[in-house]
């Protein structure tokens, strides 16, 4: 089946109002045109099923229907060229993007993460978080080093990141694509991976260039849904606090993010 939508139509589209009408969502008569009310009784469909509410019969919600069984969402991957990036990172070193695309791209088709939005999303993050295009470690600034304190000092103590003491600001600072930071997502995204205890007792591994690539690839599955739901409101801000939890990078980010929309079918 392909993505129905309003203004879409054929027997496709029957097949769709008929089972919406067999599960007691009224899509008005079953004639095979996908307007207003077969769009309300997709929402409503969705909604009930905990779907992300975009009016959109795509595979997932098809899947959920029972009229497909492959659920696989739309991949833009293959269009996600060196040439293409290069133009979401104008200041970027191309060898950079050569080298490290690969790894993001196979976390992205490792986690599902195939379709425009969020291919878009965690380019532009790395855009806003690392423009060089590569795994880095965060650098001391008045935010997490105090004035004549050892680096980091001001996430030691941050219970917020899991972080239990001395050391632990530096040891746990921000690493990779999506700059992993504290004690409490060092364990939990290690485990994620099937790394055990590996990122809490070597944290630097977190740069290693697929490793950073899988913690942006499950860090965003994690928020696949909040992030999809704030690009359904073209609220980009949002869509980057639920990554960064503030606004850090936004100008780039929103900068990539665009130009990639625009270059991306």
């Amino acid at each position: 089946m392909a993505m129905l939508r309003v203004g879409s139509a054929g027997s496709e589209v029957a097949k769709l109002q008929a089972q919406l009408q067999d599960l007691c969502f009224n899509p008005g008569p079953i004639d095979g045109r996908f307007g207003r009310a077969t769009e309300a009784a997709v929402l409503a469909f969705q909604k009930s099923a905990g779907l992300l509410a975009d009016g959109i019969a795509g595979p997932r919600t098809l899947g959920a229907l029972g009229l497909i069984t492959d659920t696989s969402l739309p991949s833009v991957i293959p269009e996600v060229t060196v040439t293409i990036v290069s133009k979401m990172f104008p200041h970027t070193p191309v060898a950079n993007i050569r080298t490290h695309l690969p790894f993001v791209c196979d976390a992205l088709v490792e986690y599902e993460l195939v379709d425009k939005p969020m291919v878009l999303m965690a380019l532009a993050t790395i855009r806003a978080e690392t423009e060089g295009f590569a795994p880095i470690s965060e650098s001391q600034s008045r935010f997490n080093t105090s004035p004549g304190g050892h680096p980091f000092d001001l996430y030691d103590h941050r219970r917020d990141l899991g972080n239990i003491g001395h050391g632990d600001g530096e040891r746990f600072k921000g690493r990779g694509f999506i700059q992993l930071m504290g004690r409490a997502s060092y364990q939990r995204y290690s485990a994620a991976l099937g790394l055990g205890r590996q990122l809490v007792d070597h944290p630097d591994l977190a740069n290693d260039p697929a490793i950073a690539a899988q913690l942006l690839g499950s860090f965003l599955r994690d928020k696949e849904r909040a992030i999809k739901e704030a690009l359904l409101e073209k609220h980009l801000k949002l869509a980057r606090k639920l990554v960064n939890g503030g606004s850090h990078g936004l100008e780039r980010f929103i900068e990539a993010f665009n130009i990639g929309d625009a270059l991306l079918t």
